[in-house]
């Protein structure tokens, strides 16, 4: 019975492995990260460092003219800002869930609608539907639009909303298992009862995360209301801000202004990313 011996210096030497000598890819990860927190405190810390403080104050933030901005009528730029807002997002609703049905319509006339609106709409600067709107009244004399300048800011921003919301709209309309409509249909429910009490609360649940994100859009355009021409007293929050930095030549109320964005857009932000995670649990 033979025997086989084992020369050791025939044994393969044990590898050593690329991950013994670079490390997981976890602690990999971990040291890039190390590496990008390191470039951005760099990066902040010169930015400090080169910054002309005293006159960043002087220029953007003097107290007394933060005081004269919160005086003179900011509250009501910014009560004009929401209902500027929210008329235009309600038209831009309706109007857009009007135009998702007709994308969607077996009606070729209506499709074929719907998709040139879209697409101009979309296609087309919100300043320049406004400076059209501005000039209604000199194209067809005598012309007033109800609610006079909220009429003509919901309308104007309304319709550019709208192409963008009826695209969202038709995704969600579309997102809706068609299961839910077979069913409905085979409980007697006509195909307009279907629609209202079956797929469009399905749908606008499903598309509510974004359709948040077109109010703060919408809220941002309104900064645009300016070029109809305003009376003091309808004043948006950017026309109110400009106006009072040109007459103190400091930009500090045009800087509050744009600050104060943020009472609207924030808590609306906080709110879509809340939606969003409540929708992901619920998948």
């Amino acid at each position: 019975m033979s025997s086989t011996t084992t020369d050791p210096a025939a044994t393969p030497a044990p590898r050593t492995g690329r991950r013994k000598r670079t490390g997981s890819p976890r602690k990999r990860a971990q040291r890039i990260r190390l590496v990008q927190y390191a470039v951005l405190a760099v990066v902040v810390a010169i930015a400090v460092a080169v910054a002309d403080w005293p006159q960043i104050g002087k220029v953007f933030f003097r107290p007394d003219l933060i005081g004269l901005t919160l005086e003179q009528g900011l509250l009501r730029a910014f009560g004009n800002t929401l209902a500027y807002s929210a008329g235009a997002f309600v038209f831009g609703l309706v109007l857009g869930t009007i135009l998702a049905l007709m994308r969607l319509s077996q009606v070729a006339p209506y499709r074929m609608l719907a998709s040139i609106y879209i697409e101009f709409f979309r296609g087309v600067p919100a300043l320049i539907v406004f400076l059209a709107f501005g000039m209604l009244p000199l194209a067809f004399p005598g012309l007033q639009i109800p609610f006079g300048t909220y009429g003509t800011v919901w309308s104007a921003l309304g319709l550019v909303s709208a192409a963008y919301m009826a695209e969202t709209i038709r995704a969600g309309i579309q997102a809706v298992p068609k299961g839910q409509v077979e069913a409905a249909r085979s409980l007697g429910m006509s195909s307009g009862q279907a629609l209202r009490r079956i797929v469009l609360p399905q749908a606008f649940r499903i598309i509510l995360p974004p359709l948040t994100n077109e109010f703060i859009l919408v809220t941002k355009d309104s900064s645009l209301v300016y070029v109809i021409g305003l009376s003091r007293g309808a004043y948006e929050l950017t026309k109110y801000g400009k106006d009072l930095s040109n007459a103190n030549a400091n930009l500090t109320p045009l800087v509050l202004a744009g600050f104060t964005y943020l009472l609207i857009t924030l808590p609306l932000a906080y709110a879509v990313r809340r939606l969003e995670a409540k929708n992901a649990r619920g998948r």
